[in-house]
């Protein structure tokens, strides 16, 4: 039936043209941000899980620059370590040097004394975003032997965790102030003259070649031996921790990559796919323009028959 009140032709022209359309603002928007999925009306779930990873890595970002800041940290404490091993060395060649018999002890000890200066020089220097591992003082508030660094985010079943790396630096501490239990400042007596040093204080200038004397000099020489075996313990230690923390930072690193991908799976838009999809709507575009027009045209159609 031809009618001038309802056109269905048109009617149903209009319906597929307005489908078209709307897909083609959607593939456009696809190409436009790249995104198959940039909001929850896209897809609620995909939006969702997407939103939650971001999230996550921005967390991991910001784990990556803490073993990053804990990575120098580390760094610095070891190179002051081995800083002391090699004044330390030149100590215990200098006491060496003192036991021969016949030898200014006096002026041995003014240059012993000038490397036990510039021990405590590279103790006090060591330091890192405020943090000094190596000369410390236990009795200050807030002192904690054990140093902690954020190592790894993790998110299961909604819950999140964040792992550590921990340095107990009780044995790596050359100075403490408050008692003295640093490896360089730890004091011990002389088995015959009853005297009380450290490799940070010991004072040779007033020894003679009495073998009691010469026998305390050894002693001195052997505590300095011990506190170098001692440092190069420490360094280990501190280097290890390095090692494994720049493996965590490697990971970290890695995964935030897996994660992007994993993204990229759940909301990016394949562009050949979208590009193909783009170039069919415009032809069905202007088609469905087309078959409105002949629509709207079957009304001119009964004008003719009351001419």
């Amino acid at each position: 039936m031809a009618s001038i009140l309802t056109n269905t032709s048109a009617m149903t022209a209009l319906s597929s043209l307005n489908a078209t359309n709307k897909s083609l603002d959607k593939t456009q928007s696809r190409i436009s941000t790249g995104y198959r999925v940039a909001s929850a009306e896209d897809n609620a779930a995909y939006w969702s899980i997407a939103t939650t990873m971001r999230s996550d890595k921005e967390s991991l970002a910001t784990v990556k620059d803490a073993l990053g800041l804990g990575s120098s940290t580390l760094d610095v404490t070891y190179t002051g370590i081995n800083s002391a091993i090699d004044v330390t060395k030149e100590i215990k060649n200098k006491l060496v040097a003192a036991r021969q018999p016949g030898v200014d002890r006096s002026k041995v000890q003014a240059e012993i004394t000038e490397l036990q200066n510039q021990l405590k020089s590279v103790a006090d220097s060591s330091v890192f975003s405020g943090e000094n591992w190596l000369s410390v003082d236990s009795a200050a508030a807030g002192y904690n032997a054990s140093k902690s660094m954020v190592s790894s985010f993790t998110r299961s079943g909604g819950a999140i965790a964040i792992g550590t790396i921990s340095v107990d630096i009780t044995n790596v501490k050359l100075y403490d102030a408050n008692d003295k239990s640093g490896i360089l400042d730890t004091e011990d007596t002389t088995t015959n003259g009853a005297v009380t040093y450290s490799v940070a204080t010991l004072d040779i200038s007033g020894l003679t070649d009495t073998d009691a004397d010469l026998a305390d000099l050894e002693q001195m020489i052997g505590s300095v031996d011990t506190a170098i075996g001692s440092m190069t313990s420490a360094a280990a230690n501190v280097g290890a921790v390095k090692t494994r923390t720049s493996l965590q930072k490697d990971f970290v690193n890695s995964l935030m990559n897996a994660i992007d991908r994993g993204i990229g799976t759940l909301v990016d838009a394949d562009m050949t796919e979208e590009s193909t999809k783009l170039q069919a709507l415009q032809v069905q575009q202007q088609l469905g323009v087309q078959a409105l027009s002949i629509a709207n045209q079957s009304s001119q159609t009964i004008l003719s028959l009351f001419r």
